[in-house]
């Protein structure tokens, strides 16, 4: 049964719970979190995915320059019409794979006259294995990360409306991505994703926020969605909740956890919020 907590005005946890730590680290703690790579129990919520090749892509690869000098990439659906709202996606711990590609796709064609932008942020760099993915995500590291966004918001330019979508690992860089975009930034939605802690920052998101939470996750646990509820509520910052009866990564067809019925109301409620604040 999943249940709603709105709040209208609107941890990692400490060492010693080393299990119970998200999946999904701010940015602050990207090192030290890349540890969590070395749980075994963790590694064993994210069975390899079944190999998939995008077949007909409607998007491109594309590359832009990064403040660090060096290049980024993504791939980028566009609107059929000329129009300045923006998705950004932030893939999971596997990587910019066409599994995520099929997911921009489907939602550019949910949501109309979009332009949708799926980022990489492992540089080029795609998981097909377990030990690959925890590599891959051990090396991400904050300042890269940080500069890979910046250059897609120079690449879509100042009159850009965004909002940003992300799961597990992505769904932490969604709420970055929304605190990089500052005032540009108009939605931000974030599946079982690691949220700020930091209040003076919170308080700096111009986006209301859509938590998609599985009360079954042993890493984004009750405890973390009720410390994020009680700062977005001291920042006074819009957050909204959703929660299911599943584990995590529940979304991610190519997961054992996967639930088709939760996974599908959960992407609908999705859509509705984005289109709703992306106007």
């Amino acid at each position: 049964m999943k249940k709603i907590i709105v709040i209208s005005i609107v941890s990692l946890l400490s060492l010693n719970t080393f299990s119970q730590k998200s999946c999904c680290a701010k940015p602050e703690s990207t090192e030290a979190f890349a540890m969590l790579t070395h749980n075994e129990k963790f590694k064993a919520t994210h069975l390899d995915p079944n190999p998939f090749t995008l077949s007909n892509p409607i998007g491109n690869d594309i590359s832009f320059k990064t403040p660090d000098g060096k290049e980024g990439h993504a791939y980028e659906i566009k609107a059929k019409t000329p129009t300045n709202n923006y998705i950004f996606v932030i893939h999971e711990w596997w990587g910019l794979n066409d599994y995520i590609k099929q997911e921009s796709e489907k939602i550019f064609n949910s949501l109309g006259n979009v332009n949708v932008i799926a980022i990489d942020l492992y540089d080029k760099k795609v998981a097909s294995v377990k030990d690959s993915a925890a590599k891959y995500m051990q090396g991400v590291k904050s300042d890269r990360a940080e500069s890979i966004i910046k250059g897609v918001l120079s690449y879509v330019g100042s009159k850009a409306n965004i909002a940003t979508i992300g799961w597990c690992f992505g769904g932490g860089w969604s709420m970055q991505s929304a605190l990089i975009a500052k005032k540009q930034s108009k939605a931000c939605v974030m599946y079982y994703g690691m949220p700020e802690e930091k209040i003076e920052k919170i308080k700096t998101l111009n986006a209301p926020v859509l938590f998609i939470w599985p009360e079954q996750d042993q890493w984004i646990n009750k405890d973390m969605v009720s410390k994020f509820e009680n700062n977005m509520k001291t920042a006074k910052k819009s957050l909204e909740v959703k929660a299911y009866n599943a584990d995590h990564a529940f979304a991610n067809p190519s997961n054992p956890k996967y639930s088709k019925e939760f996974a599908d109301d959960a992407f609908k409620n999705a859509m509705a919020f984005i289109t709703l604040y992306l106007k």
